[in-house]
């Protein structure tokens, strides 16, 4: 369906994401999702196309872009069912912006062109055990040793932790509370830093690690932004965050209402196919409505976020309202399927084994709520 929000450009870009991911990613999703990764080549392919660079500044490689650039990317890579691989190949999405935004000149012109580049690869280190969403209560410490911060602690559940050549990690400079959190950039050969793979009920293409820091070295330079500064930057990432993933989830439902229908026109079933079964039919009206509703939702915040608003309890909402579509569709999706549904190989079934990070990852279903309600005043 045609939109007021995309232009011939935008459409031009759809088209070259849909090439690329029909070539460099669909035919492989099912072979790297049961390897448990994917090759790190395709990074370097990503970035020949000029996805990696989404949004970055054009000094370091990155290309100009706004909120619908960003949501035909997050969509077309959905097409191929597989949000393991869409997770660790834009990790940078979430572990590159502050180091855009806050770090020191030297150190963005040194990291951020090689990550870009598909060369390094960049990741994220907010998540402790302990902690969860409470970013405000985590506990690795960082204590200042002349021109070195020691870092010691340990992160969880981070996307792509086991080969990130640069973490983006959250620390405790200062005392308890927002007002002591910092963030560093970590190499990923520090000396002291042991990472051990996590395994998960979903995303498995996806590496996901626990990351403990022994008494690491850290130079002081690494810092990003000023001490004390680094929960500000962290909620303020967190909205592209919620964004990206509130188009993914909503591309996933649409994988799985596309994937229904094309299955209930070819099976049949008592002597008709399955989309002539009044009930299948709803299910897919339920399926695409729900769809529909969740698109035009993301695309006038995505206007709104064009025009310099913030609009963080919308933004809260829209996350929830994406992963319950993807999670409705996925469900209906493989009960439409029956058991072909319970089949690994199909997109479905890999989708709804994704559903429940995507309604954790990023903030849960309930600090969602919880932030909008506040945002709302109550």
């Amino acid at each position: 369906m045609k939109s007021p929000f995309y232009t011939a450009e935008h459409d031009a870009f759809r088209e070259m994401m849909r090439r690329f991911v029909d070539k460099e990613i669909a035919p492989f999703a099912h072979e790297w999702d049961e390897a448990g990764e994917f090759p790190r080549a395709l990074y370097r392919k990503a970035a020949g196309i000029g996805l990696l660079g989404l949004g970055f500044p054009e000094e370091y490689g990155g290309i100009a872009a706004d909120q619908f650039m960003k949501i035909v990317a997050s969509q077309e890579l959905a097409r191929a069912g597989a949000g393991g691989i869409s997770a660790s190949l834009m990790s940078h999405t979430i572990g590159a912006p502050p180091i855009a935004r806050a770090a020191r000149p030297e150190v963005r012109a040194r990291v951020l062109p090689r990550v870009l580049a598909g060369e390094k690869i960049s990741a994220l280190a907010i998540t402790e055990s302990g902690g969860g969403s409470d970013v405000a209560g985590l506990r690795t410490k960082a204590r200042r040793d002349g021109d070195h911060y020691v870092v010691s602690g340990e992160k969880t559940f981070i996307t792509s932790g086991m080969r990130a050549d640069y973490l983006t990690v959250a620390v405790r400079t200062g005392g308890e509370g927002a007002g002591g959190v910092s963030l560093l950039l970590i190499e990923g050969d520090t000396p002291g830093l042991a990472r051990t793979k996590l395994k998960k009920m979903g995303w498995w293409a996806s590496d996901t690690a626990t990351l403990h820091f022994d008494a690491c070295r850290v130079p002081a330079e690494n810092l990003i932004g000023e001490e004390g500064q680094g929960f500000k930057i962290i909620m303020h990432n967190f909205n592209g965050e919620r964004m990206g993933m509130a188009a993914g989830c909503t591309a996933f439902a649409r994988v799985c209402l596309d994937e229904a229908i094309a299955y209930a026109k070819e099976r049949k079933t008592f002597g008709k196919p399955l989309a002539q079964h009044q009930v299948i039919r709803h299910k897919i009206v339920d399926m695409a409505q729900k769809v529909a509703a969740s698109q035009a939702m993301l695309e006038m915040l995505a206007w709104r976020l064009e025009q310099g608003e913030s609009p963080v309890a919308e933004i809260c909402m829209m996350k929830n309202q994406a992963t319950q579509t993807m999670a409705f569709c996925a469900s209906e999706a493989v009960q439409i399927f029956g058991g072909a549904g319970f089949m690994r190989g199909i997109k479905a079934e890999r989708i709804y084994r994704e559903v429940k990070v995507n309604a954790i990852g990023g903030g849960t279903e309930e600090i969602m709520k919880d932030l909008a309600s506040r945002q709302m005043g109550l």
